[in-house]
This record gives structure tokens, C-alpha cells and sequence, in this order.
């Protein structure tokens, strides 16, 4: 700084923020800070020369402030150096905050009331021309993802970038405490683990001292926190860090954080109560009030109602079984899918009347993309019921329909794994398309009661969630007749048709354990080596527990308003999984291979 100026001595408020360089941060400076004397750091985010006196905004993590420097009340050095500064760089400067008159006030900031007119200033940080525009102007569009991917630290000096991971920041500190004052424990489980029994998503891990054997990265604790409650912690939880290799979208990262919860002594009803709480507390960081319990719905009702296990409850569209108004007619698409078993079963559309046919012909398209073979289209018009498929319906069949005034009623024939997702598809895309979606509505739901199997095509049974999930008491004296039939101790919540977390109640039982194993194809030798040390765990005493875990980057991006994971994570990856600012991953130099015992295949 000039020496020949006078020695600083700042009157303002003081700053938690406060360093041995900067006494504030200049976006959090208002007009209670008026006549203080301030010190301050950030980067140059814009410049105006109007000769003679040259003004710039400075930018921190607080956000803007403008700057002027003015032959008023510093020298012609510093106004000409000023004028000479470029974008992005990083400077000091110290000066007094001023009121700015009215007419220069600028309401879309919110130092926009003040101004510090410098007296001096120093680089501390040079910069070259940013190979990203950070500044951007009103309706100026974005760099294009990939460049900002690849130059990830220009992209994050982005003023909503750094509100997202501010926000990320207080939710995760509002979770720590929420949990904290119900006397759960923050413990910290491996991050290197056995790989999982069927670990194709696994990211494996090379050991040096252990050739040819590996650890995997967690895709979730889910094992460890079951141990922590048979050795007796009773309450845990985790912001913990979790890996899948698998294909990613717009929600989904290789490497994701979630909520992990679990506590012993418990039913779902704790679940339910605990969630409820801390999904309130997370909104209201957000400023937001939600409702203080959610609705329920039971799997099958999900499925029945919306062909969906996450069903968005804003609006309406729920599906209906048409397949006694097609029973008995001539039309050979609806007789072949109720011969092999399935059903008629579609959404009647409130004005869907008055869509044109080629916005019907994209519903119908959208249908066959969820595996429909095609969409049975009809309508109520002038001179009663129109469509391709209204003439085979008999009068009876046609009251069974009851298709209303305006109405159009959209069918998919087939069995439940073919109706479901199609008709959930078209319901989503018409409630777009009509405007049905309220706006700013918020519907928690938990969807409960899910099954415990899933019957393959090859005729054998697969767990819904995990092996570990605990049958539905009333339900396990079908676990040896009709296991497919057996419900879970399971729930998910849901908000607005986007799954935010799940979980269940666990088996504590050793034998059961083995059984729900056995039903699954894994005898108990096979067990053994895969999961003995939770059966032996299990056999030395085992509480009743369960848990839930919620994914907090989607959690993020939910209360951010945000489109994708990647504007609330601070180095995501790209869709193919990259890390475009380190050029991730990468290869492993020979040697480096050889000292941990690894070979790669060439074609």
C-alpha cells in the first residue's frame, strides 16, 4: 500500500471473516458499515474507465461490491494502474465504505446501496484472460458444459455455484445437529471393504501387500452399520461418501455422499418420525415450511394407481383397469393381451380431447419407448366415441369406459411390466403438457409394504432392496409356499415423483438370515464365505434395527433448484464418468502395475 497514506484504522462492525489482510468480506459490507474503514480481497469481476475515475466490482464469496477509485481521495498511480487491471485478477485494497447518492443505487445487488472508495490497492494474484467468461450479463448463456467441466475452478467462482455448495454446507451442518441432539453418533466407516458378492458395480482397489487380492469401495455402509448396532451403539449415522460404477444421468454421480442412518430398538414408525423431522429442518435452511407428517401409500397402491413406486402425487391421471369394456370384443390387440393374462389398463386425460394428432402420435411414441407395442387412443367427440379402437367396444363396453365430455382416454394392453412403465411415461408427459403440475407444491410421500422378491424371468428370485431386509411378520409363513408374495419391512420417501432416500427394518435373526440367503440361491456354505462375519455377528446377540439412507447430493439439488448433481457437487464427473479438470482417470504407468501385481489387457 502507498506509505505516504494514513494508517488504517477501521471503525467498521467486525467480521468473522477478519484476517491479518482484509477485515471483511466486501459482499457482506451494507450501510451500517457507512464511514468504517475496510481492508479487502477478491478478484477483479468487472471494470468501467471513464476517464479520469475508474470503478470495478469486486467479488468474494459474499458476492459483489463496487469499488471506485477517484483523484477525490487517491492518487493518479493508483487511478492508472486501476484502469489497467484485468478480469479475474486477484487483488487488496483498502478505503472507506460511502453511501452512494440515490440515482446511483443499484437494486439488483445487495451492496448496492454503498461503495468503498479506494485509496490504494496491491495484485496478490495475476491472472490471464480466463479461458471461461465468469462475468456474465442478463440473458447471456453459460459456456457450454464440457468447457465448464474442464476449467471446473473458473465455473465455480459462478455466484450460484458458490450459493449451491453454501447451502450444501448448511445442510449437511443442520443434519450433524438434528441427529447430534437425538443422541446418534457420528462414526466413520471403511472406505476400503470386501468387494460385494455380486460386485460388477464395484470400483476395486489393488493391494500391493496382498497380490492378486483387492478391496472394492463401498457402494453404501450398509453392512458396517448393522455391526455397529449388534456391538451396541444403538444410534448411528453418517454423511458418508459411497461408489457405483454404473452408468450415470443427470442424478447420478460414480461417486455420491449420502445420509446413513440407523438405530436399534426401532419400528418403522421411528423411521417415519425421525425422517419427517430432519426433512423439515433441511427445508427450512432453504427458507421453506413442509408439511409435519407425509401421506402413505403402500407399494401395491402405488403401482395400481400410477405404474410407479415413486408416484408424483401433485395431480391426477391415476390409471384405471378398462380390461371388462374390452372383454368380449373383435379387437385382436386387447384379446391377445387379456388371453396371455395381462390387462387393459390406461389414464383418462381432462381436455386431452383438444391435443392434435401429432401430439397424440408423441405420447404414443413415448409409450413404445417404455416397451408398449402402441397406444389404444379414444375420444369423446361430437357424435359419441372416436378412435381406431372405439368401434370394436359394444354399447356395454363403451359404458364401462364412461370416457367424458372432453376426455381422452389413453390404453396400453399388455401385462403389469409392460402397462406400468408405459402408462407412468405418458401420464408424466401429459400433466407437462396440459400445465396439471401445480406450481411451488411439495407431496411427501412414503411408499411402504414393498415386496421382498422380485421372480426373474429365469424363474429364480431376487431382493427388491437388500438380502438383509427383514420380511413383513405377517408374511413369513409364505416365505417357503409363495415367497414373490412376501411383503418388506421397507419404505422409501418420495417428493414429487423423485425418490429421496429408503430403507427398512433388518433381519436380526441369524436363521432367518440363512433362509431369506437360501431362498436366494446362496446355500449355507456359500453364505458363509460371502457373509459370515454378519451371521456370526448376528449369532452373538443382535438387537432389533433398522435405518434409512437419503442421497444427500439429491437432497442438495432439490433445495438448490437445481437441474443436475453436477451444480451442487464441487468436482463431479462428467456422464462417462471423467474428471475433465484432472483428466481422471488415467493410466498407470508399467511400473507402477507391476508393484501392485496388475497386468492390463491389450487387444
Amino acid at each position: 500500500m502507498d506509505p505516504h497514506l494514513p494508517a488504517l484504522t477501521s471503525t467498521a462492525p467486525s467480521s468473522r471473516f477478519a484476517t491479518a489482510t482484509r477485515t471483511h468480506l466486501g459482499g457482506e459490507l451494507r450501510v451500517s458499515h457507512v464511514g468504517s474503514n475496510v481492508r479487502l480481497g477478491g478478484w477483479v469481476h468487472r471494470t468501467r474507465n471513464l476517464g479520469g475515475i475508474v470503478f470495478l466490482d469486486l467479488r468474494d464469496r459474499a458476492g459483489l461490491v463496487q469499488v471506485s477509485f477517484d483523484p477525490k481521495w487517491t492518487s493518479s498511480d493508483v487511478i492508472e494502474r486501476a484502469g489497467r487491471l484485468g478480469l479475474e485478477t486477484v487483488i487488496t485494497l483498502e478505503g472507506e465504505v460511502c453511501a452512494r447518492p440515490q440515482e446511483m443505487r443499484n437494486a439488483d445487488m445487495e451492496t448496492g446501496e454503498i461503495e468503498v472508495r479506494a485509496r490504494d490497492f496491491k495484485i496478490v494474484g495475476p491472472a490471464v484472460t480466463p479461458a471461461i467468461p465468469v462475468a456474465r450479463g442478463k440473458g447471456e448463456k453459460l459456456p457450454a458444459e464440457e468447457l465448464r467441466l474442464k476449467y471446473r475452478n473458473l465455473d465455480l467462482r459462478r455466484s450460484d455455484l458458490q450459493k449451491n455448495l453454501i447451502l450444501r454446507h448448511k445442510l449437511q451442518q443442520t443434519t450433524r445437529r438434528y441427529l447430534d441432539e437425538r443422541g446418534y453418533l457420528e462414526i466413520e466407516t471403511p472406505i476400503l471393504s470386501k468387494p460385494a458378492p455380486s460386485g460388477a458395480r464395484d470400483y476395486v482397489v489393488p493391494s500391493r501387500i496382498h497380490p492378486g487380492a483387492f478391496y472394492a469401495l463401498p457402494q453404501s455402509p450398509q453392512v458396517y452399520k448393522q455391526l455397529l448396532m449388534i456391538s451396541g451403539f444403538d444410534r448411528y449415522f453418517q454423511i458418508a461418501r459411497c461408489f457405483r460404477d454404473e452408468d450415470l444421468r443427470a442424478d447420478r454421480q460414480p461417486e455420491f455422499t449420502q445420509i446413513d442412518i440407523e438405530a436399534s430398538f426401532i419400528k418403522p414408525d421411528d423411521i417415519y418420525a425421525l425422517t419427517e423431522g430432519l426433512l423439515a429442518a433441511l427445508w427450512k435452511d432453504a427458507g421453506i415450511e413442509i408439511p409435519a407428517t407425509f401421506e402413505h401409500m403402500a407399494y401395491a397402491d402405488a403401482m395400481e394407481r400410477f405404474g410407479i413406486d415413486r408416484p408424483d402425487i401433485r395431480y391426477g391421471l391415476e390409471l384405471f383397469d378398462a380390461s371388462d369394456a374390452f372383454r368380449g370384443s373383435e379387437f385382436t390387440v386387447t384379446n391377445s393381451a387379456l388371453a396371455a393374462g395381462g390387462r387393459v389398463r390406461g389414464v383418462k386425460v381432462p381436455g386431452g380431447a383438444a391435443l392434435s394428432r401429432k401430439q397424440v402420435d408423441e405420447l404414443e411414441a413415448i409409450a413404445k419407448s417404455a416397451g408398449a407395442g402402441g397406444l389404444i387412443r379414444i375420444k369423446r367427440g361430437a357424435t359419441g366415441l372416436e378412435g381406431p379402437a372405439a368401434k370394436f367396444l359394444s354399447e356395454a363396453g363403451a359404458q364401462r369406459l364412461a370416457v367424458g365430455e372432453g376426455e381422452l382416454c389413453l390404453l396400453v394392453a399388455g401385462s403389469e411390466t409392460v402397462t406400468n412403465p408405459a402408462l407412468d411415461r405418458v401420464r408424466q408427459d401429459v400433466a407437462q403438457r396440459l400445465s396439471l403440475v401445480p406450481e411451488n407444491k411439495r407431496s411427501f410421500l412414503w411408499v411402504t409394504d414393498f415386496p421382498l422378491f422380485t421372480r426373474e424371468s429365469n424363474g429364480t428370485l431376487s431382493s427388491v432392496h437388500h438380502p438383509f431386509t427383514s420380511p413383513h411378520p405377517d408374511d413369513i409363513a409364505l416365505l417357503d409356499s409363495a415367497p414373490e408374495k412376501v411383503r418388506a419391512l421397507a419404505y422409501d420417501v418420495v417428493l414429487n415423483g423423485l425418490e429421496l432416500g429408503g430403507g427398512s427394518i433388518r433381519i436380526n435373526d441369524p436363521g432367518l438370515q440363512r433362509k431369506v440367503l437360501s431362498l436366494l440361491g446362496i446355500g449355507d456354505e456359500d453364505a458363509q464365505t460371502r457373509f459370515g462375519f454378519l451371521l456370526d455377528a448376528l449369532s452373538a446377540g443382535a438387537p432389533p434395527h433398522g435405518g434409512i439412507a437419503f442421497g444427500f447430493d439429491r437432497l442438495a439439488m432439490v433445495l438448490a433448484g437445481a437441474t443436475s448433481l453436477r451444480d451442487v457437487i464441487a468436482f463431479p464427473k462428467t456422464t462417462a464418468a471423467t474428471a475433465l479438470f484432472e483428466d481422471a482417470p488415467s493410466a498407470i504407468p508399467p511400473e507402477d502395475l507391476r508393484d501392485l501385481h496388475l497386468q492390463t489387457m491389450t487387444e
